[in-house]
């Protein structure tokens, strides 16, 4: 299963972020504030020791994860498999992903302090890119956000770190044990993992 502690960097300084309404470089500007504060915000919750409470641990979990867009993330994944699942599967499907990726966020608190440099921004419509630098230690790593506006926010439907997509990389993953064993297989598989992954958090 695609697996990386890249993944974790990524979200490292993504927020909530708030649409005004206004021209492309206002809206821009906008993101590129949004994303500074959220920094700070999360960067105050996790502190400099590892050993913080479970309340602060909780909403920097959130923090972190409220603003992806897990059902375009999961639809991205699974590709033309998608719209060959009934509903149920595909809130199944979408429900399991996103708790595991929930409980992996905060499999190492040391990412989060890491520094960031934000670069371009760019608005088209209703999606968006931001392109950031993370230096972990002391290792730099591209971190590109897409986003899509959903009429009240922007949510990030894909990240890209040094130039490797995250959808496509849980793509090859999923989409290779769909082929080969069928969808049960893959949820048998996911449903395994998260498991795996609650006990250890």
């Amino acid at each position: 299963m695609y697996n990386s502690w890249k993944p974790i960097l990524a979200l490292v300084v993504f927020g909530c972020l708030l649409t005004t309404g206004a021209t492309a470089q206002e809206t821009a500007d906008d993101i590129r504030v949004m994303f500074e504060a959220r920094d700070v915000d999360i960067k105050a919750l996790v502190g400099t020791d590892d050993d913080i409470s479970d309340e602060a641990r909780e909403d920097l979990r959130s923090v972190i994860n409220d603003v992806i867009d897990f059902r375009a993330m999961g639809e991205g994944a699974l590709g033309r498999h998608w719209s060959k699942l009934t509903t149920e599967q595909q809130d199944a499907f979408v429900e399991t992903f996103a708790k595991i990726i929930r409980n992996q966020s905060l499999a190492s608190l040391d990412v989060y302090r890491a520094d960031v440099a934000y670069g371009e921004i760019t608005v088209s419509d209703a999606k968006a890119r931001v392109v950031t630098t993370t230096t972990y230690k002391d290792v730099p790593t591209e971190v590109v956000y897409e986003l899509r506006f959903t009429g009240k926010e922007w949510l990030a439907t894909d990240i890209i770190l040094d130039e490797v997509s995250t959808v496509r990389g849980y793509a090859r993953s999923f989409q290779s044990v769909i082929r080969k064993k069928g969808f049960d297989e893959l949820m048998a598989k996911l449903r395994k993992k998260l498991i795996e992954v609650e006990s250890s958090t």
